[in-house]
C-alpha cells in the first residue's frame, strides 16, 4: 500500500540527512497516515480512509467530510475517495429534485 492521503493527495517527499560534518544521505519523509472513519451526513453512512492528520484537520476545518468532497478536484482524491463522491453528488442531485 502507498503512502498517499486519500483525501488530501499528500505523499512522501525526499530530502537529505546532513550531519554536523555537512555530509549528506539521502532520506524520506512519510505522511503521518491514519486509518478512520469519516461520516457523511448526507449519504447517513460512515466510510474508511487514510488521512494524513493535516489533511482531517482540513476536512475538520471545512465542515466534514460531505463539505470536503464536493469542493475537492478529483485528481487529489484516490478511486475509493471518488466514489463516494460520485454517490454523493447523486444524492445532492436527487435531494434537490424532491425539494423542486
Amino acid at each position: 500500500m502507498s503512502r498517499i492521503c486519500e483525501l488530501t493527495g499528500k505523499g512522501r517527499l525526499t530530502g537529505n540527512n546532513v550531519s554536523h560534518a555537512n555530509n549528506k544521505t539521502k532520506r524520506v519523509f512519510l505522511p503521518n497516515l491514519q486509518r478512520v472513519t469519516l461520516m457523511s451526513e448526507k449519504l447517513d453512512r460512515s466510510f474508511k480512509f487514510r488521512v494524513s492528520t493535516n489533511g482531517l484537520r482540513s476536512v475538520e476545518h471545512v465542515g466534514g467530510l460531505d463539505n470536503w468532497l464536493l469542493k475537492t478536484k478529483a485528481e487529489k482524491l484516490s478511486t475509493n475517495a471518488l466514489k463516494v463522491k460520485r454517490e454523493l453528488h447523486k444524492a445532492v442531485k436527487a435531494e434537490e429534485t424532491a425539494a423542486a
